[in-house]
């Protein structure tokens, strides 16, 4: 399912003019575009909103965004209606005939007058409509109340009986009445179709192949998440259209495509009934970015093998986050990402303070050859501010970490005092300030502490307690799905048969996952069955931020994660120059990105390293990441051609890079043997003994 670029979520009213000021009970529209939640706008009355909702649907064809708007009212009357009144089941046949007879201004309609009109014609003028809100007017042919009424079609429509809270449609008054907003809002968006023929598509009465979709869609859907928000005051139908319109666009595609795929009725539907969880869950105030673009790992026109560092760039460009953020205390947000940058409510020190145990006074108390002072009583301690004054050419007891008094600019050290109950001497000598912190030294009130995409280390914790900091803005953690493919992979400890292999890269790409701090999923072992793994990566979708899969990536005929992801339309093969490795499949599977690794687990691991991880990086909100190399003299020898950047498995001996006896990407012990890898340039190389080389530890990567 192709997602919109924007999102419009209308609060329809059935009422007059609303004024200037505004108010519930009247029109407002959320907007979300390419991710981003506008400020819900007031709409003071109908007239106003189709020309809102017509330069709405112009703008952004004309910048070819895919345009989602959804309506808060029926988009059809229940079963019958529609023919007895118009000949035909065709609800587009009543949007046409309510248009032709329904007059609408700021200050009046005549909606009362055509429920009448339609009552006299179908019902013997008592029924299907009823509530007439005229005061001390009768409309004939429109009861006031249902005293007497006769309703010749079904009360509500099949849809209705699953939407908990709904209201029947003929209701033309009165708490709950939608039959104004029906009555008045198709109108509107038959003349919406009739401006733009060819560019609007009505769910569920059309296929949604058109740039603008009509949906109907109902508010109340999310209705925990708006009664929560609205605890920050504020008016309840602003929530709604606001983070109704951050639901749809923050829904997964396959989420999307599942609550579009209804067999409905001529009656209709409402988008999103029975996916409540789904629609709160996007709903809610965790910050969820944008997904990523269909092209988003295209090549360029002609490229064929890339360097290693054009691929990197052209991840880094390509790429952005894709988790949400959410707010946790300080005690559960170790190794959390932050998702904004952190600044101290506090300063540290907060007071000027001692930094040794000893006695504090004013150093301008000193004079030439008069080093005693006579002890005040009291002291000052850590928690325990002394609260008078020291006076000029006297001391106070002081002890480290605390507030130094006032009257107190110098601390000296116990141990170079001599005292008595009463007094302390010491020698000449001792400056200004001596054994002091100032307050802020180490850090002001409002500097900024921490940055956004800091991994959370224990030290982070201390400074951010230290500075006030309890509650954290962090991006939700990076889900990584994990799984292998092939029919000659079996579990280890199973019994392998001839041309069978022990699954090795799953659990070291799951492991490595869980190192780098993201949340791993197993999603097993899938054998050469194109359908079996379709399921998968279905199901991965559903779970996962990012999918890791090996074996399958390159285009022979067993290769069934490249062909899926042709045929999803968002893949491409990008031939690596890099040893081990080459062959890596990128694409995006329902909206998440897939990185087909190499089947071998030494290439495995080299383009997980080289490759997914800066791009893991990225997609968790960490920013990209850069390993840290050192150079290091080697010890070993080698003749490298040009073209391909390659990678050894190396580990660090007396300050010495070695390297693993074979280069074969099948010698699985060098990857435990090495402790990381020394990186050789593009072009050609020799390297003999005592040469320096760029050696990149394991623990980089982290």
């Amino acid at each position: 399912m192709k997602t919109f670029d924007t999102v419009a979520i209308v609060d329809w009213s059935g009422g007059n003019d609303t004024g200037t000021r505004p108010r519930k009970d009247a029109i407002w529209l959320g907007i979300t575009r390419d991710g981003t939640d506008a400020e819900p706008q007031y709409i003071r009355n109908r007239i106003e909103a189709e020309a809102i909702l017509t330069d709405l649907i112009a703008t952004e064809t004309a910048a070819n965004r895919r345009l989602f708007i959804g309506l808060d009212f029926p988009f059809a009357y229940p079963s019958g209606f529609a023919r007895a009144l118009t000949g035909t089941d065709d609800p587009f046949a009543v949007w046409e005939w309510l248009a032709d007879h329904v007059s609408d201004s700021p200050k009046a309609n005549n909606r009362f007058e055509v429920a009448g009109q339609i009552n006299r014609a179908l019902g013997n003028g008592i029924g299907p409509f009823w509530g007439n809100g005229r005061p001390n007017h009768d409309v004939p042919g429109l009861p006031r109340t249902k005293h007497g009424y006769h309703n010749p079609f079904p009360d509500r429509r099949a849809v209705e009986e699953h939407a908990k809270g709904s209201f029947t449609c003929w209701q033309l008054s009165g708490a709950g009445a939608v039959g104004g907003q029906v009555i008045t809002g198709l109108p509107v968006l038959h003349r919406l179709r009739q401006s733009f023929p060819g560019l609007i598509a009505t769910w569920p009465f059309e296929p949604l192949d058109k740039p603008v979709a009509l949906v109907e869609i109902w508010p109340g859907l999310i209705n925990p998440i708006v009664k929560r928000t609205q605890t920050q005051g504020g008016i309840r139908d602003a929530h709604q259209v606001r983070l109704l319109a951050r639901a749809v666009a923050r829904l997964h595609p396959g989420a999307l495509a599942a609550m579009l795929d209804v067999d409905a009725p001529v009656e209709g539907w409402i988008m999103g009934l029975g996916h409540e969880d789904k629609l709160m869950a996007a709903a809610d105030d965790i910050l969820h970015p944008p997904p990523l673009r269909d092209d988003c790992f295209a090549l360029p026109a002609g490229v064929d093998w890339t360097p290693v560092d054009e691929a990197l760039a052209l991840l880094q460009d390509r790429l952005h986050p894709v988790v949400g953020t959410e707010t946790l205390p300080l005690d559960r947000a170790r190794g959390r990402i932050l998702a904004a940058d952190v600044t101290a409510k506090r300063a540290n020190p907060p007071l000027p303070n001692t930094a040794v145990d000893g006695y504090g006074f004013a150093h301008a108390s000193l004079t030439d050859g008069n080093q005693t002072l006579p002890l005040i009583p009291g002291r000052a301690a850590a928690g325990m501010a002394f609260e008078g004054t020291v006076p000029p050419g006297h001391a106070i007891r002081i002890l480290t970490g605390a507030a130094l008094p006032r009257g107190v600019d110098t601390v000296i050290l116990q141990e170079d005092v001599t005292a008595s109950d009463t007094a302390i001497a010491f020698r000449p000598g001792i400056k200004p300030g001596a054994n002091t912190r100032k307050a802020g030294e180490d850090v002001k009130e409002g500097d900024t502490i921490l940055r956004q995409g800091r991994r959370l280390t224990p030290a982070d914790l201390a400074l951010l307690s230290a500075t006030g900091n309890i509650d954290l803005t962090v991006h939700t953690p990076l889900r990584v799905a994990v799984l292998s493919t092939g029919d000659e992979l079996v579990e280890p400890g199973a019994t392998a048969a001839a041309g069978q292999i022990f699954d090795a890269n799953r659990p070291m790409l799951l492991g490595l996952v869980e190192q780098f701090g993201f949340t791993p999923i197993d999603l097993g072992r899938v054998p050469d069955d194109r359908e079996t793994l379709r399921a998968t990566l279905d199901r991965g979708a559903q779970q996962a931020d990012v999918i890791l899969t090996s074996g399958g990536a390159s285009a022979g005929d067993e290769d069934h994660v490249s062909a899926l992801l042709n045929e999803a339309g968002a893949m491409s093969q990008w031939r690596i120059a890099v040893k081990p490795g080459r062959p890596l499949a990128l694409g995006l599977w329902n909206g998440t990105p897939v990185f087909g690794l190499p089947g071998n687990p030494v290439a495995a691991l080299v383009c997980t390293l080289i490759f997914a991880r800066p791009a893991m990086g990225l997609l968790s909100g960490q920013g990209w990441r850069h390993p840290q190399g050192f150079q290091v003299p080697a010890a070993f020898s080698k003749s490298k051609k040009p073209g391909r950047r390659e990678y050894l498995r190396a580990r660090v001996t007396d300050g010495q890079a070695e390297v693993f006896k074979s280069e074969g990407s099948g010698r699985i012990s060098g990857l435990s043997w090495a402790d990381g890898l020394v990186e050789l340039p593009d072009g050609a190389a020799t390297i003999s003994p005592g040469d320096p080389v760029t050696y990149i530890p394991f623990a980089s990567f982290l």
